[in-house]
């Protein structure tokens, strides 16, 4: 849309949409179906996971993991991605286990070392399950 800015070196996934005025530093990286509202500012190494939405106005200086909804400041974890993952045709087998992985990472009162094992270890290693727990392991930024 309108005064959208894609810094030096950046990628950014099919499916993307970025509102007015979103504005990505350099060497960031989006998922494919990232949805970004407007004025969102992403910080230089920045990732954000596939099928992720993050709410207009927000900072996003930590990676965002994929199939999820991020807002507030500091930017934190608002819920799953459930309507976009609807109509991308996620089954409700697919959106529960995901809803889980995530209440178990961000809701849990477990530390998020711990709450990742537990997700590599008692959730069946679906594609998505193993999406996140990549995308996860491999953030040099840190998590949301």
């Amino acid at each position: 849309m309108a005064c959208v800015h894609v810094a030096h070196d950046c990628f950014v996934g099919d499916n993307t949409n970025m509102a007015n005025v979103a504005t990505l530093g350099g060497h960031v990286e989006l998922g494919t179906w990232v949805n970004l509202g407007g004025g969102v500012m992403v910080h230089q190494f920045g990732k954000i996971g596939s099928h992720s939405f993050v709410g207009g106005g927000y900072r996003v200086v930590q990676d965002v993991p994929p199939f999820i909804i991020a807002a507030g400041e500091p930017l934190r974890f608002g819920g799953i991605n459930k309507i976009g993952l609807q109509r991308r045709g996620f089954s409700d087998e697919k959106r529960l286990l995901i809803k889980k992985a995530y209440r178990t990472y961000f809701v849990s009162k477990i530390n998020r070392t711990d709450a990742l094992n537990k997700i590599k270890s008692e959730l069946p290693a679906t594609d998505e399950i193993k999406e996140i727990v990549q995308f996860i392991e491999n953030s040099e930024r840190g998590i949301i």
